[in-house]
């Protein structure tokens, strides 16, 4: 995180997120979380008074008890170490090893939001570090700024999968970004993916902001991360309970070609 764009509440809100988000991947709930700090002499208690508080605002929001960790000083940076503890049916417990040919591959929500949040906000740190009294122009870019700074994990998804009595075959977290998970899935299972692209879900502000910047907004999704979106995969049979559901898309399919992870290009 960079101190210059990142407020102290935003960070330790996210350091919380984070670790919950991983709990999600398992079809978990997060029930407890220890932070450790090594903190620098430059750091104001007001600053980490400010951190504090992001870390309880997560911990409230998400019935998280924070049950200790540890302090220490640092020579240099500021150093936050989050164990998150969690919970979860002994049977319903998902690892990224069970995918099997024919399943569907589902991401939740919306992706590549947060990697353009961060590319904003380092254009216009640019701009400030050459003239500080310059006032950046962020309120059209609300929404990937969010995504950036202050992500929420999908415990609705995992509150929705299980009041509909569905367990993935497969799940993992996109905190690395899509192409990466996929990959995870596809070694972890043993199986091969297929993603299409024109199926990935990119948000309209993602899309604007991506075109602004001249990228692909389709690799900010497959290569940007820090989304915390769920990547999961579940036997077609469920095909029909998830076409009504608004934030899950599915974006392909598990095959039996073993560790071959394709991205199928609108052209084919």
């Amino acid at each position: 995180f960079d101190c210059t764009y990142a407020p102290m509440k935003h960070v330790g809100y996210k350091a919380v997120v984070s670790n919950i988000s991983d709990i999600c991947a398992m079809n978990g709930r997060a029930t407890h979380i220890l932070i450790s700090l090594a903190i620098p002499n430059k750091y104001s208690v007001e600053l980490i008074s400010s951190l504090y508080d992001g870390i309880h605002l997560a911990c409230k929001n998400y019935s998280v008890d924070l049950i200790g960790g540890d302090t220490t000083a640092s020579p240099s940076s500021l150093i936050i170490n989050a164990t998150v503890l969690g919970v979860g049916d002994k049977k319903a417990i998902v690892c990224r090893s069970g995918a099997s040919p024919t399943d569907l591959v589902i991401a939740t929500g919306d992706l590549g939001a947060a990697y353009l949040g961060l590319q904003i906000l380092e254009r216009e740190k640019e701009i400030f570090e050459k003239n500080n009294h310059a006032q950046p122009p962020l309120d059209e870019y609300t929404y990937i700024l969010e995504r950036q700074l202050k992500p929420e994990p999908r415990v609705d998804i995992i509150t929705w999968l299980r009041e509909n009595n569905i367990i993935p075959s497969s799940m993992i977290d996109i905190s690395d970004g899509l192409a990466s998970e996929a990959i995870h899935l596809a070694k972890s299972s043993a199986v091969g993916i297929k993603i299409f692209e024109d199926r990935i879900p990119i948000s309209a502000e993602t899309d604007k902001t991506a075109q602004e910047l001249r990228v692909d907004p389709s690799m900010c999704a497959l290569y940007g991360g820090e989304d915390y979106e769920l990547l999961f995969t579940l036997p077609i049979k469920y095909h029909k309970q998830l076409m009504g559901v608004s934030d899950m898309h599915i974006i392909g399919h598990v095959t039996s070609e073993k560790n071959v992870v394709e991205l199928i290009k609108e052209n084919g």
